[in-house]
């Protein structure tokens, strides 16, 4: 896939009083934008956001079923690809056949948290997402330990739409296939393996 808006930087360029005057140009450029308010460089934050990319690392979301109950099947995915360790799940067993278990409790402890996707990666039912949000403030550790109720209803947030979640292509593949082999040695867990992948044998 190529790269776009790259700028090519040239370091060959050879010290001396034209290219320091090349650089002030461009700072005086954008200072008289700012000035003018033709280019502003600032935020009015809290009231203005930041437009954020749709792939963004932000606050997460457990995403819900057409019947209101959790998507996750409480498969430990997520947890045990965890680098962080701030994924905390139990699981219940329910009636129905096709959908085994579910999570009597998912927590994310954000101040662990080192928003890295790979959580997302990992779940095989697109269970967990990321938004974009990432202004969430709390005033103590116990609020910044998000429960499951929590994560749901932060899928209504509609301000900010949804980021980071691997739909176009499937990148998941190497991390779900990782943490499928750490179930598999550490906790004597073997779910089934992706199509076409053969569990490492030793």
């Amino acid at each position: 896939m190529a790269a776009h808006n790259v700028i090519v930087v040239n370091r060959d360029t050879k010290p001396g009083l034209g290219p320091v005057l090349r650089g002030m140009a461009i700072t005086f450029k954008n200072m008289i934008g700012t000035v003018l308010g033709k280019s502003l460089a600032t935020v009015q934050f809290p009231e203005e956001k930041r437009k954020t990319s749709g792939r963004y690392r932000g606050i997460h979301v457990l995403t819900q079923r057409e019947d209101g109950t959790p998507k996750c099947v409480a498969c430990y995915m997520c947890a045990t690809v965890c680098p962080a360790e701030c994924i905390f799940i139990e699981a219940g067993e329910r009636p129905e056949r096709l959908i085994e278990k579910y999570p009597t409790r998912f927590e994310i402890d954000l101040l662990r948290c080192v928003y890295c996707g790979f959580c997302v990666d990992a779940c095989p039912e697109e269970a967990i997402i990321m938004s974009r949000e990432n202004d969430l403030v709390g005033t103590s550790r116990a609020e910044l330990i998000i429960d499951r109720d929590r994560l749901m209803e932060r899928g209504k947030v509609v301000e900010y739409g949804p980021g980071y979640r691997p739909q176009d292509h499937d990148v998941r593949r190497p991390v779900r296939i990782a943490a499928l082999e750490r179930l598999r040695t550490e906790h004597g867990i073997v779910p089934a393996m992706p199509a076409g992948v053969e569990p490492a044998r030793r």
